[in-house]
């Protein structure tokens, strides 16, 4: 069945890893404290607040308790929809103020690119914030590359391991299954989309292979009319 779309993860797969763990992560962790002292009354980010305190079970938490929780959910790396939106409204500032600029592969950057150019619809799938998404592709190194994309989706769809997200975002996108093709580089991930119907490939851009999947070192490996 020919790709009609194209679904991206962003983690490792278009940008490095140690963008994230050794960039994004300790900003958003020497910045929140002071953000959400600052912001605290915003109703976005008072949402956002109320939403730290119910998943962590202390719905009376103080805004310094509800600080200690979020350092605590970056250093554990948890994939809470309330500390992702709340690191992509700090990100935005970095990326504002020429802070901050996203990383994404080159080879990565000429295939989204020849892609858009095709005809192919570009989406991206990633556990960070929609706004964090859009920020990174938006003021990357290479320059805003959001007009090459029709959508982006987060963990509001769902985890990124379980097959019922991919099925949600099948729905969103609007197109059979099988004519979607997903992006990533982690075989838990490829294998839930796999399950919902979608068409994988994954990246191990240091070598090896995603087992069940066909696996490329680099965007420019990527044949979308033969996989």
């Amino acid at each position: 069945m020919p790709i009609k779309a194209i679904l991206t993860d962003i983690e490792g797969t278009t940008s490095a890893v140690s963008f994230v763990f050794d960039v994004l992560f300790p900003y958003a962790a020497k910045h929140m404290p002071d953000f959400v002292r600052a912001h605290a009354e915003d109703p976005e980010v008072a949402m956002q607040l109320g939403a730290v305190r119910l998943d962590s079970g202390e719905p009376e938490a103080d805004v310094e308790r509800v600080i200690e929780i979020l350092a605590q959910w970056i250093a554990e790396d948890r994939k809470a929809t309330p500390l992702k939106a709340l690191q992509g409204m700090v990100w935005k500032q970095g990326y504002e103020a020429g802070e901050l600029k996203g990383h994404v592969y080159p080879d990565a950057v000429k295939a989204l690119k020849d892609w858009h150019e095709q005809g192919y619809e570009l989406y991206v799938y990633s556990s960070g914030s929609i706004q964090a998404q859009k920020l990174i592709f938006g003021c990357s190194e290479a320059g805003d590359l959001s007009p090459l994309f029709n959508g982006y989706f987060d963990t509001t769809s769902g985890p990124k391991r379980e097959a019922q997200s991919y099925r949600h975002i099948t729905e969103a996108i609007g197109c059979p299954a099988g004519k979607i093709l997903f992006l990533s580089d982690i075989v838990e991930e490829l294998d839930a989309a796999q399950e919902a119907g979608l068409q994988t490939c994954g990246l191990a851009r240091e070598g090896g292979q995603l087992q069940g999947h066909k696996t490329v070192s680099s965007f420019a490996d990527i044949d979308v009319t033969h996989l």
